[in-house]
């Protein structure tokens, strides 16, 4: 039996045990059969030419954890960004931590989707919000949304923002063989309601981990949201991240994504902006060796005038690792005076790492502002020398280098502790110890 069939066998059982609204039930039986008739993505799929799934189809992977796994938070402190007082919202296999988390609903809602999916009072919020945007005909989201259990549930109120940062963690212990992981993450931030959000996929074990996950975020009217995504996993670990942010009025929404580690890593990221003076932000870091792979897929929908969004991606490969970038900007003929950015930018440090890079622009609007680009290139041998002769090692100079390439990207982070603990991890990754931070 193939991990499809699988799956697909393994729905019944899910139900069974889940007690859920009629809405909700009718959602997933929709979304299964949808995974049921497209599978998995293959690289015939033209979003999905550089990426393949297949060795993942072959793995015996565990749908269900057979037992709860408890955690010291010593032991997993330093994957938390613990130099400041957030919000935690943790998972251990799947499964709520309550010992690791900290919740609230004084004056606002950071706590659970089980909570969200199962309990009455919650049940005109999931009509309005539940399955709105994520997108009906990708089958993984599909996949998500059949098996969606637990997550984070956040709700912010008009004119409200919680007391301080959200984090959002799943841990993976090895208590599986190999375990696949479905969290589901429903992010509302009603009118003039602000709110940030740092997002961790961490694996503890040696053994196969493969996370398929799906965040919706809703920003209404003058509504601010800021979603960190750090991406450091070890090399047994695959993510498939898909992300998708209906956006109204006025309201701003930025995605970092800061993508180190993991085996395979797939970020669909997605913006739909259904109002007009909108703002949306998404950067990108990347820095890769030995044969990881990571691809970023964005797609930001204009369908407004007067909006803007700008895209920003920097990549450094190092060894046999493979990067892809695909990003789309759709402009609709109404969407007048949209200013659109996007540029993709890397650097190959070995011969054999390897770059695909695809922006694309599809216009249909006429008094627009839209430009996009991408370079691949190596560090400049005459910048290069200049740090030499002034007497730094080879090394460092490369990664001075390597640092002033991604600093546009940080410097738009806006919480210094995370700016501070990505700094860290980008020395480390280039495995140097230098005397100042972006």
């Amino acid at each position: 039996m193939d991990l499809k069939e699988k799956l697909i066998s393994s729905f019944m059982a899910f139900e069974d045990h889940v007690n859920v609204n009629d809405v909700v039930h009718d959602i997933r039986s929709e979304a299964i059969k949808n995974f049921e008739t497209k599978g998995f993505p293959s690289k015939k799929e033209e979003g999905w030419k550089y990426t393949s799934l297949n060795s993942l189809q072959k793995v015996d992977f565990s749908v269900f954890p057979k037992q709860e796994n408890t955690l010291e938070y010593k032991d997993v402190k330093k994957y938390f960004l613990h130099e400041i007082d957030t919000y935690k919202i943790v998972f251990v296999d799947g499964i709520y931590s309550s010992y690791l988390s900290e919740t609230t609903h004084d004056g606002v809602d950071v706590c659970l989707m089980s909570s969200a999916l199962n309990k009455p009072e919650y049940r005109q919020i999931i009509e309005l919000y539940f399955n709105k945007v994520a997108s009906k005909d990708e089958s993984l989201t599909s996949l998500n949304t059949a098996f969606s259990k637990e997550g984070a549930y956040i709700y912010i109120p008009k004119n409200k923002a919680p007391r301080k940062p959200i984090q959002i963690i799943h841990l993976a212990t090895g208590n599986e063989a190999a375990l696949l992981l479905q969290p589901r993450n429903l992010v509302i931030a009603e009118e003039n309601a602000e709110l940030q959000i740092i997002e961790r996929h961490q694996s503890l074990t040696s053994n196969e981990v493969f996370t398929n996950s799906v965040t919706e975020i809703f920003a209404a009217k003058d509504a601010r949201v800021d979603y960190y995504k750090v991406q450091n996993d070890n090399e047994h670990a695959s993510l498939v991240d898909n992300t998708y942010i209906d956006q109204k009025d006025s309201s701003v929404v930025r995605v970092h994504t800061f993508s180190f580690g993991g085996k395979l890593t797939r970020n669909n990221l997605n913006f739909y902006q259904n109002g007009e003076r909108i703002d949306s932000t998404m950067k990108g870091v990347t820095i890769l060796d030995g044969k990881q792979h990571v691809d970023h897929y964005t797609l930001v929908h204009h369908a407004q005038p007067n909006c803007e969004s700008h895209q920003d991606y920097k990549g450094i490969y190092d060894d046999r690792s493979t990067g892809v970038f695909n990003g789309k900007i759709l402009v609709d003929k109404i969407a007048q005076k949209t200013d659109a950015f996007q540029q993709n930018n890397n650097v190959l440090i070995s011969d054999k790492a390897t770059i695909n890079t695809k922006p694309q622009l599809e216009i249909f609007a006429d008094d627009v502002k839209c430009s996009h680009g991408c370079t691949i290139g190596q560090l400049d041998d005459e910048a290069l020398f200049y740090l030499q002769s002034r007497g730094i090692p080879k090394k460092e100079a490369s990664a001075l280098l390597m640092y002033a390439f991604a600093n546009n990207v940080l410097e738009s982070v806006r919480i210094p502790e995370l700016k501070t603990r990505v700094n860290k991890i980008i020395a480390n990754k280039l495995g140097v110890r230098l005397g100042f931070e972006l």
